[in-house]
């Protein structure tokens, strides 16, 4: 029987996903946490085989519990499930020591098979997390942004100019367009809108 520690800080998402494992021969759910210190707490008192961690909570998130929870003991193998798909946030998870990361959108089936598969030690990550993955080992990030490249990408975001970037920050358009240019070539694209999804895929930008 693989025991299951469920950590989510909505009690209708816990609620789903208890009833579609209980409903399983081979699964069963020993406990529930609605926030990553609760899920530390209760990892430590169960040992469960399989943690399906949430991944933003208050207080501590998942990405932080998963790396209590594996550095104190690697009995457990924890499986990220959330909405969230940003490349910060799965390497984040990735890095705490997850095994696996799963979109909210699986299906039962999905979701079962990651269970069996984590228990069993293997990495289960949802398609498009792979391929993101794929994306930052070729392409990492090797410089981050400044400040000041960030708050001139915000505004980008916003739909300002360069002219109006330039009198909201009291800085010359040129000054603006030489941050865009260093941006660019950070983030190894070519225009104004690939700069801000990248960046907002990269978890840069809120």
């Amino acid at each position: 029987m693989i025991t299951v520690l469920l950590v989510d800080d909505h009690p209708v998402v816990r609620d789903g996903l208890r009833g579609m494992l209980n409903s399983e021969p081979d699964i069963t759910v020993v406990g529930e946490a609605g926030s990553g210190l609760e899920a530390v707490a209760m990892a430590r008192a169960l040992r469960p085989d399989v943690i399906l961690m949430d991944l933003r909570m208050p207080g501590m998130d998942g990405a932080d519990a998963t790396g209590l929870i594996l550095g104190e003991s690697r009995a457990s193998r924890v499986v990220v499930v959330t909405t969230y798909e940003t490349d910060s946030d799965i390497l984040r998870a990735v890095e705490a020591g997850a095994s696996g990361y799963l979109l909210k959108d699986a299906t039962r089936t999905e979701l079962t098979n990651a269970v069996r598969a984590a228990s069993r030690g293997e990495t289960v990550l949802a398609p498009s997390v792979a391929g993101r993955l794929v994306r930052q080992v070729r392409n990492p990030v090797t410089q981050t942004l400044s400040a000041r490249e960030v708050q001139v990408l915000g505004l980008v975001a916003k739909g300002q100019t360069n002219a109006e970037i330039g009198r909201t920050l009291h800085i010359s358009e040129a000054t603006v367009k030489t941050h865009l240019l260093r941006t660019f070539n950070k983030l190894d694209v070519s225009d104004r809108t690939a700069a801000v999804t990248t960046a907002m895929e990269r978890g840069l930008l809120p």
